[in-house]
């Protein structure tokens, strides 16, 4: 029934007959935080596979101290860092710090770990364009 009034509300309001005011409605907004053809240590994102894909959204909480473990995803990925601070590793040493509300253009193919230095659970949210029954992490 909330979506039928919404719905009515939506189509008075465009048909010009109600002010946006009236429905107490505030205008919407839209933040590119991430847009980018390469990850963020530098190199281009692969193209992707040719099969049917599977996305996958993971919420993933690390505790003040803690390290992921060596690893890499063969999908391309990418996330905002929800709370608290993180920073990720790769193998050849390049380094990248993030805080509460920065996005993140992940590695892919490139063995890397995180790190939560900070004294708050670090919370990321983060979207995988995998396909059905391939992993899109894989441990070293």
């Amino acid at each position: 029934m909330k979506k039928l009034i919404c719905g009515i509300c939506f189509a008075l309001l465009l048909s010009g007959n109600v002010l946006a005011k009236d429905l107490n409605v505030t205008a919407v907004q839209t933040e590119v935080l991430a847009k980018a053809g390469v990850s963020w240590d530098g190199n281009r994102l692969p193209g992707y596979p040719t099969t049917a894909p599977e996305i996958s959204i993971l919420r993933i909480k690390i505790p003040p101290g803690a390290q992921l473990p060596l690893h890499k995803h063969p999908v391309i990925n990418a996330g905002v860092l929800l709370s608290g601070e993180l920073t990720v590793f790769t193998e050849d040493n390049k380094t990248l710090h993030l805080k509460a509300g920065d996005p993140i253009i992940e590695v892919v193919n490139t063995w890397h770990y995180g790190k939560n230095e900070g004294d708050t659970t670090a919370e990321i949210l983060v979207f995988y364009a995998g396909v059905s029954d391939a992993p899109i992490t894989v441990k070293k």
